[in-house]
């Protein structure tokens, strides 16, 4: 069943208020289109018609949200949140990012495991929701988001950054190194691999912080997503730079002008769901990269024990930036 022509002539002109970035006016045209029954589906190559459902619709599994990783890009950065709430801090970022966008075409994604992102942003057209089951972990949520993207460059980010200005040139600038594989304005670093400081500066570090990642979809493609275990984000973004570093990249701070809110996540959890939390999703680490000390910047500790890391891998203190 085709759509009347005169449907096919507003979708026209809504794709071309999308390229003009008119996105109010691709409202209006979606919604005229919506009243003669029938909805635009957008796709890499265009979009297509088909008729409105009358179907209740459902959460998704995390694991049957179909991947664009290998469709031509359609954006030059793709731009990625898991909503577990706090909807008024992906609003502030998103604000920030069309402010200081410039010409670039910026796709938004938003894994959303709450059903509340369906109200707030599912009309709106530079912003594709992912409405996932409750149940989905952390990383099974930013895998389906990331599997939509649909630009070269994508940056993954915790709705506690705010953009104040520019912050895509200089993630492009960074990433246009090919033995670049993560780059980000909070980095760390280990001498020990069980306490890790914020790294001192620009520059390289050892594990870019999930606050802001910023990466080339090939490197998404090559490595592969975040390990599903992690159903609480922390540590998982370690886990992730560490395999970037496995496979021959690199890790590096770069300056951009953010400002860092509360973590909201960290800020809601009790100190008990805290400490279980981080405890699991750090051991989970461990105990995958404790003796690579090929990919920790300062090396192999003179004086380290073997033995002991073998014997008494949960021992002893783990600490890392507070809100990490």
């Amino acid at each position: 069943m085709s759509a009347p022509e005169a449907v096919q002539q507003l979708a026209a002109q809504r794709a071309a208020a999308r390229v003009a970035k008119n996105f109010g006016a691709a409202d209006e045209l979606r919604d005229r289109i919506h009243e003669l029954g029938w909805e635009v589906v957008d796709q890499p190559d265009g979009f297509a018609l088909q008729p409105v459902s009358t179907e209740v619709e459902e959460p998704a599994r995390a694991a049957d949200v179909p991947s664009l990783l290998e469709a031509d890009a359609t954006f030059d950065v793709s731009v990625h949140w898991v909503c577990e709430g706090w909807l008024d801090d992906i609003d502030r970022a998103l604000a920030g990012f069309r402010s200081t966008a410039a010409d670039r075409r910026v796709q938004f994604v938003i894994a959303d495991v709450t059903g509340a992102a369906q109200t707030r942003w599912a009309d709106a057209e530079d912003v594709e929701v992912l409405w996932l089951e409750p149940d989905t972990g952390w990383a099974a949520a930013r895998n389906a988001g990331l599997r939509r993207s649909l630009a070269p460059i994508v940056v993954a980010l915790d709705g506690s950054v705010e953009p104040t200005g520019d912050v895509l040139g200089p993630l492009e600038d960074a990433l246009a190194d090919p033995g670049l594989g993560i780059c980000g304005p909070f980095g760390i670093v280990t001498q020990d691999l069980r306490e890790f400081q914020e790294a001192p500066g620009a520059g390289p570090c050892d594990a870019v912080e999930g606050y802001l990642m910023a990466f080339r979809r090939e490197v998404l493609t090559k490595v592969g997503g975040f390990d599903e275990k992690f159903r609480w984000y922390r540590t998982a973004d370690i886990e992730w730079s560490f395999r970037v570093k496995d496979a021959g990249l690199g890790c590096a701070v770069v300056s951009v002008p953010v400002a860092k809110h509360e973590h909201r996540a960290w800020a809601a959890a009790t100190e008990e769901e805290r400490a279980a939390r981080s405890k699991r999703n750090f051991y989970r680490f461990l105990d995958r990269w404790r003796d690579h000390w090929d990919l920790v910047l300062s090396g192999e500790p003179e004086h380290h024990d073997h033995d002991h890391d073998h014997h008494h891998e949960h021992d002893g203190p783990v600490t890392m930036p507070e809100g990490r």
